[in-house]
């Protein structure tokens, strides 16, 4: 299999529809409709193997409902407003987004609130009332109760009368919300137990950090609006767990001790609703304990285990207790340099790795129905693919769920249907039911815009149920290929290129290098257009560019080691591998090696400033949106974990202070920035402007009023038309 998945990628892949001639615009790169359409609202329906999804009948949205034997009409909207009438409701003029999934019952937002209709005895349950809806971060539990925000401060509702759990809420003093900046896998603050009876909680004290300043240009005159960023090496702020118990009424914060300067991460409850666990992480984020505390009185029991590095420990997904076993967990760990799943007993004594080998777990998306096999998402096949696999967990037994040798339904060059077979390495995106039979497996590869089908999971059988049109068969394009090139520390890089569209080897054309090359980001990857997220990749293809991508080390989802090479270095191995990547394209004699442009966001800002200023002269023209120019300047919980802090890093931080640099720029360098930026603060990229000024550089600066880290809706397209504007300017 592996020998196949080298041969598909250094294979060069052609779109459908090719030989067509419209060029894209910058409007049509943030136009929704040209992505590949889809099945809306695809789910299996609750406790059973059926499936259900939403489309247009004669205009009319209805909902479809199916199994592997048939499909059809499940739902109308005059169905529905039968049922509603039934139920005292008010009626509606279109059908509503519902949730068929996560009960017997029928979730959907109405006026009234988010309810509940029983569809058996046109019932309705009030689960959030419309009053409460509206409220900050609101989440509701299995026991009925809901927990908001209101005014900075926490309130429970048992859905008739709110209990006001905390007074002292602020700016300062935040709770219910996510903390530590999102990260860690943080993404709420709040978090119901099993039963749903008892609520853990973050409440972040940050009035020690420092005030930062974002200012708001649309009041008149313009304000100030005080955001909390501890920058690296300063104090952060100071986080402890709160549990409020809504049967006793009790409210206890758990004991996780000094320092304050920790981080408290991936809450997570005991079946049984007694014990609260916290994955805590010192600020050196270099060794993480296990933590289990006794949800009653906030006393710390023990530490299940410990994971120490000599770079960085990073937990980013909770505790899994076993189905049906509430003795066993599951615990997620790259200890063996790869992301794999470890089983563990209640008391923290580890029993197995039941995942091995040199690929990454990605995602665990459950278990079957009696919880002997749990189902995961991995990269086994290859880093660019996504493949659903089970494993026993008593025997360790594996087998891959989503399919290789591929049987679906396309439209060729002339529009008309036609049925390929091949074997593919395809990203899968699946949905499993709730015992565990059958899948729902929604994939692309760089030549199929989406495929979706029902698969049994023991036989292997597939149903198609969809197969999106090629959205772009009217537009001239150009080949992408996906390959890998060797290097000298001997494990390859992915790489992708676009080529012009009418491409002659003959002849020379101009080269544009896109990249990012940080943690937790993966460009290139085996799915619709070769993972680009939009068009403009082709756009500049139609307008004879050649554009080349890299994911080098440091990227995602190719194992510890690999990403840990920025450790208290960000950017010099990302340096290395761009130079291989360009020593690798000076074979194509139809690149131009005079007129090549780079371009990269965030991170692959700071690269690509940082590269035009390590190596000047190689790149022509280059594009920094978003750039961190100086890491001292970043926040504490990313910066310091590839970086150290600046007292114990002081020479890293130094040679990535590009201020210091920016007298070596030969070639024009565009910078943009959001100027409501509060994830790489406007701050870098203003130094690197006057940096320039006192050396007599000349430099080009774009601001986008109103956005943050990166620039969204309709502005988009001008970002576009910006960029692509530069480049051509620049590389004629």
């Amino acid at each position: 299999m592996r020998k196949l998945l080298s041969v598909l990628l250094l294979s060069v892949i052609t779109l459908f529809g090719q030989s067509q001639n419209k060029l894209f615009t910058t409007q049509d790169l943030v136009n929704t409709s040209l992505a590949p359409q889809n099945l809306k609202q695809l789910q299996f329906i609750y406790a059973t193997a059926d499936y259900v999804y939403s489309k247009k009948v004669d205009g009319n949205d209805v909902w479809m409902r199916g199994n592997m034997k048939e499909e059809k009409l499940f739902l109308t909207l005059a169905q529905l407003n039968k049922k509603l009438r039934v139920a005292g409701m008010d009626t509606l003029k279109g059908m509503p987004s519902i949730q068929f999934n996560v009960s017997p019952e029928w979730i959907m937002t109405l006026k009234a609130g988010k309810i509940a209709l029983d569809p058996a005895t046109n019932k309705v349950r009030i689960i959030i009332d419309k009053s409460i809806n509206s409220k900050e971060n609101v989440e509701e539990s299995k026991g009925g109760y809901i927990s908001y925000l209101d005014e900075y401060n926490l309130y429970i509702s048992d859905g008739k009368n709110a209990k006001k759990i905390t007074t002292d809420g602020s700016k300062d003093i935040v709770y219910a919300s996510s903390v530590h900046r999102d990260e860690f896998g943080i993404n709420k603050g709040t978090f119901w137990s099993t039963t749903g009876k008892q609520l853990a909680f973050y409440r972040m004290d940050q009035s020690m950090v420092t005030d930062y300043p974002i200012i708001d240009w649309t009041a008149t005159p313009a304000k100030v609006e005080n955001i909390k960023y501890p920058m690296a090496g300063d104090k952060s702020h100071h986080v402890t767990v709160g549990v409020y118990n809504t049967q006793s009424g009790s409210l206890v914060y758990l004991k996780t001790g000094e320092p304050a300067e920790q981080y408290l991460t991936n809450i997570a409850w005991s079946p049984d609703d007694r014990i609260v666990y916290i994955a805590v992480l010192n600020r050196e984020q270099n060794h993480m304990k296990l933590n289990a505390y006794d949800a009653a009185t906030g006393d710390f029991i023990k530490t299940l285990f410990e994971e120490t590095d000599d770079k960085y420990v990073e937990p980013l997904v909770p505790m899994l207790f076993v189905k049906n076993n509430p003795d066993q967990f599951i615990w997620q760990s790259n200890r063996d340099e790869w992301n794999h799943l470890y089983l563990y007993n209640k008391e923290g004594k580890l029993i197995k790795q039941l995942t091995k080998g040199n690929w990454e777990v990605t995602d665990v998306k459950g278990f079957d129905e009696k919880g002997e096999n749990v189902f995961y998402v991995s990269t086994e096949e290859g880093a660019t693919t996504r493949n659903l696999y089970s494993i026993n967990i008593r025997t360790g037994k594996t087998k891959r769920i989503t399919p290789i040798f591929i049987t679906y339904t396309a439209y060729g060059p002339d529009k008309t249907q036609r049925t390929f077979s091949d074997y593919y390495y395809p990203l899968h995106s699946t949905q499993i039911s709730f015992d565990g039979k059958y899948i729902l497996d929604n994939f692309s590869a760089p030549n199929i815009p989406r495929v979706i089908q029902l698969t049994e999971v023991r036989s292997g059988k597939t149903k198609e149920l969809f197969s999106a049109p090629n959205p772009v068969a009217d537009y001239a394009m150009g080949q992408m290929s996906i390959f890998t090139i060797n290097t000298t520390y001997g494990v390859p890089m992915y790489c992708r290129l676009f080529k012009p569209v009418n491409f002659d080897s003959s002849k020379k054309y101009p080269l544009i290098v896109y990249w990012y090359g940080g943690p937790h980001v993966q460009l290139i990857t085996n799915s619709w257009n070769g993972g680009a997220n939009d068009y403009w990749f082709q756009y500049m293809a139609e307008r004879g560019y050649v554009v080349f991508t890299i994911d080098t080390r440091g990227s995602d989802n190719r194992g510890k080691a690999f990403e840990q090479t920025i450790f208290r270095h960000a950017g010099d191995a990302q340096m290395e591998d761009l130079v291989a990547g360009m020593s690798f394209l000076k074979r194509y004699r139809y690149i131009d090696q005079e007129k090549m442009g780079l371009y990269g966001w965030s991170y692959g800002g700071f690269l690509t400033t940082d590269f035009m200023l390590t190596h000047p002269g190689v790149f022509k023209a280059a594009v920094a949106g978003g750039p961190v120019i100086d890491w001292r300047y970043y926040e504490i919980m990313y910066g310091e974990r590839y970086m150290d802090t600046p007292q114990e890093n002081p020479d890293g931080y130094a040679s990535t202070d590009l201020t210091q640099k920016i007298g070596n720029l030969k070639g024009k360098l565009l910078l943009i920035h959001g100027l409501q930026d509060n994830t790489v603060v406007q701050q870098h990229s203003v130094r690197l402007v006057r940096a320039a000024i006192d050396k007599g550089v000349q430099v080009d600066y774009m601001i986008y009023p109103g956005h943050e880290h990166n620039v969204r809706g309709k502005d988009r397209a001008h970002l576009f038309q910006k960029i692509a504007d530069y480049l051509i300017e620049n590389l004629k």
